[in-house]
């Protein structure tokens, strides 16, 4: 358990777009300061200049003396050539002239930003124009305080109000969504706390609208019908093994007690027969069963090169065969795995074929659009197609198959199988002529072993 504080996905939800909405707020609100900045600034300058122009066309008329008249927030001043005021706004005309610079011979106006200005208080935008005179020049001075960052406090407020509101906004509404779909989600959740394995064949309720959520639902119901095939698989292999232990345990008990009846009269070398022969069933039944749960648990980690044809070659001349073994093999079909479990694979299907077969059993190995292909047929009487399925369930028996064999485990078949999708591959049973065609199909193209 760490230290971590976890936040509801309500509070994150809604601190992720409360954050969005602020930083959105804040670029919008810089953007519009700016380009509010930008237009009262020169809207400023241009008021200026317009009375500082007034002026000066003034002066050119006649001498301007005294006080000046100008728009609210500009001071103006005209000074002569030795830097005496001889006329301003109210304010400057006892000060001393605002700018301390004057344009340059060959122009007739310069404009700066002081901080502040010589009688004037903070950042100002200064304009000085040049009037020409025969008794000397004139020049007129106009200021305009420079417009702030956040233009006034007006329209600062206004603009923090309006990002709080939408922030807010977008908060209560997040939360609102977030709160409606987590109780969907809490929902669908109490429905799978109430579905256990004791009471399976529940599904959650699908919502109507066709979102993640319903997407969601899909999934889970989809997850359960397949837990409900695992857990009845599960079940039926768990009746399928308890009854298939049982029968040679209560055949091998029933022998003993009928001989501790009547000790004298026993057969005992036959009864012990008897008894071996349903011990080498009980064998058999977990030899299978151990083979079964090493297949369950995974494939292997370092598969190798193995050559169908000649895995087929010897194991045909490994074993005796009560029946005719006819091998139609191709050259250098390789596949990659695992060769103990190719050859237990090819085992089952050769005991299964020989047990069925009338007299014969052909075994074909080929390449077949880039897989390694090997098929095993009987001159059987076949399957039928409805129980070319049934036959690769675990302890599953036909009729025929327990006429033929009854000491049979019904296990060959499904360990059969398993081999072949560890690898990648199928096992499948398909139509022929005569009697029962398994082909196995394995890629020959990558290494198997992997799920």
């Amino acid at each position: 358990m760490n230290g971590r504080r976890t936040w509801s996905i309500r509070v994150r939800m809604t601190a992720t777009t409360g954050t969005v909405a602020v930083v959105v707020s804040v670029i919008v609100c810089a953007l519009i300061l700016v380009g509010l900045r930008s237009h009262t600034a020169e809207a400023a300058r241009i008021q200026t200049v317009t009375a500082a122009l007034r002026v000066a066309y003034e002066t050119v008329q006649g001498p301007v003396r005294g006080r000046l008249n100008a728009p609210k927030d500009v001071a103006l001043q005209v000074v002569d050539e030795d830097q005496q005021v001889v006329a301003a706004t109210s304010g400057a005309l006892a000060g001393p002239p605002m700018a301390d610079f004057r344009p340059a011979p060959h122009n007739i106006y310069e404009a700066r930003e002081l901080c502040p200005p010589n009688g004037l208080k903070g950042c100002q935008w200064v304009i000085v124009l040049r009037v020409y005179n025969e008794g000397g020049d004139r020049f007129v001075q106009a200021a305009t305080p420079t417009v702030p960052w956040y233009v006034s406090s007006g329209h600062l407020m206004l603009l923090v109000c309006a990002s709080l509101l939408l922030t807010m906004i977008a908060c209560l509404r997040a939360w609102a969504t977030t709160d409606q779909v987590l109780t969907r989600v809490d929902a669908i959740r109490a429905e799978l706390a109430e579905i256990t394995a004791s009471k399976s064949g529940r599904r959650v309720t699908v919502p109507p609208h066709r979102d993640e959520i319903r997407w969601l639902a899909e999934a889970v119901n989809e997850t359960l019908d397949r837990l409900d095939s695992a857990l009845e698989r599960q079940r039926s292999f768990t009746s399928d093994a308890s009854h298939d232990l049982r029968s040679p345990i209560t055949g091998a008990r029933a022998q003993i007690e009928e001989a501790l009846l009547f000790p004298d009269e026993v057969d005992w070398p036959h009864t012990a027969r008897n008894v071996l022969q349903s011990l080498d069933r009980l064998q058999a039944i977990v030899t299978d069963l151990l083979q079964l749960a090493r297949l369950d648990a995974g494939a292997w980690h370092d598969p190798e090169a193995i050559d169908l044809g000649a895995v087929v070659t010897i194991e045909v001349a490994r074993a005796e065969r009560t029946k005719q073994i006819v091998s139609h093999l191709q050259e250098g079909v390789t596949v990659h795995g695992d060769r103990l479990r190719l050859v237990r694979l090819l085992t089952n299907l050769l005991d299964n074929a020989e047990r069925h077969a009338e007299r014969r059993v052909d075994i074909t190995v080929r390449a077949e659009d880039g897989c390694g292909v090997l098929e095993v047929q009987d001159d059987g009487a076949g399957i039928a197609e409805e129980d070319r399925e049934v036959v690769f369930q675990r302890f599953a028996r036909l009729e025929a198959g327990k006429a033929r064999d009854a000491a049979g485990t019904g296990l060959g078949l499904p360990i059969a199988r398993e081999i072949a999708r560890l690898h990648g591959g199928t096992l499948t049973i398909e139509d022929s002529d005569r009697g029962a065609r398994f082909v196995l199909r394995i890629p020959c193209s990558q290494p198997c072993g992997t799920e």
